[in-house]
């Protein structure tokens, strides 16, 4: 008896692992083909220039490089970009980006 409710919780647990393992596949391959979007996406909009420049910028800070592909993307979609952004273009745009976030300082007080 003992047995055969091991074997049954074996089954059940090896059902669940494979679940686990199908999920974890079609997630990463949903994530991918963003992935791939998006490079299709900022390719299309930005000046060989410019690429090269948030290539470096995503090398330097991922995350600065995150946001700036999503407003550039989300421009696309909005229809409120038209053309090709150029390397001077990107610099202005990150120039305003990069003003618009604030800098924390602290300051240590001698005791």
């Amino acid at each position: 008896m003992d047995d055969e409710l091991e074997e049954i919780k074996k089954k059940k647990l090896e059902q669940l692992r494979q679940q686990i393992e199908y999920q974890k596949a079609i997630e990463e391959e949903e994530e991918e083909q963003i992935g791939e979007e998006r490079k299709k996406i900022l390719s299309y909009i930005l000046t060989s220039e410019a690429r090269q420049r948030l290539a470096r910028i995503r090398m330097a800070r991922p995350e600065f490089a995150q946001t700036i592909e999503n407003q550039l993307i989300l421009l696309v979609q909005s229809g409120r970009l038209q053309h090709k952004i150029t390397d001077e273009e990107l610099k202005d745009l990150l120039s305003r980006i990069a003003s618009r976030k604030r800098e924390i300082k602290i300051r240590r007080r001698g005791l």
